[in-house]
């Protein structure tokens, strides 16, 4: 079973900046496309990191207060000439995926690193689009008849010695209630496990009988 991929769900073309990009206008941008992030690339389009909201609130939030008794971090303040840019807020070494990569993938790759969005990259290493968490969730809207469609046709329909006929495939909202007989017992969690990897299914709940005989509940 094949899943979805950034390819299909990703943001493309995406809003670029340069490391002399300068704070307001990075501000500027992010209001002006609604978005959260851009990647920072050098002239050929490749990735140098990545700019966010949350970097530029950093920033302010370390600001020297003048009712605070406390200096600014050194880290916080202007270059010689008083600009920021993109060049001192953008986080570096930017975790990248490719279109290719499965919405599944994707995901655990944003998990395991914290984040919140990934560039994605073309064969050359150049950034063609962006994909972020609210992309990757966009596969659970997919409708209840096209997830029964691909369980009975690309999950049961595959699985030698099952017959879609013999199960009944019930989904509401991507919850997926399954019940019926299959052949031999070790093939219930096959169905099971293979059913729950469909884009789109919530849950599977599993009324399955092995052998004839039908599940109770």
């Amino acid at each position: 079973m094949r899943h979805a991929t950034v390819e299909s769900v990703m943001t493309s073309p995406v809003v670029l900046v340069s490391p002399e990009t300068g704070f307001q206008e990075i501000v500027t941008l992010l209001s002006e496309y609604d978005i959260t992030g851009m990647p920072v690339v050098d002239p050929e389009g490749r990735p140098l990191g990545v700019v966010s909201e949350a970097d530029l609130l950093r920033t302010l939030a370390a600001q020297e207060d003048p009712g605070s008794l406390l200096p600014a971090p050194e880290s916080a303040k202007a270059g010689p000439d008083g600009a920021v840019t993109a060049a001192d807020l953008m986080t570096t070494q930017p975790v990248c995926t490719t279109p290719g990569t499965s919405v599944v993938a994707a995901a655990r790759m944003m998990s395991r690193h914290g984040l919140k969005r990934l560039p994605v990259l073309d064969e050359e290493g150049r950034v063609i689009g962006m994909v972020s968490r609210g992309d990757l969730l966009r596969v659970f809207l997919r409708e209840d008849m096209v997830i029964r469609r691909d369980i009975v046709e690309e999950v049961l329909g595959r699985i030698e010695g099952v017959s879609p006929a013999e199960i009944g495939v019930e989904v509401n909202q991507g919850r997926v209630v399954l019940s019926g007989t299959v052949p031999e017992p070790h093939l219930v969690p096959i169905v099971l496990n293979l059913c729950r990897s469909v884009d789109g299914v919530v849950s599977v709940t599993d009324r399955l009988g092995a052998g004839g005989a039908a599940a109770v509940g």
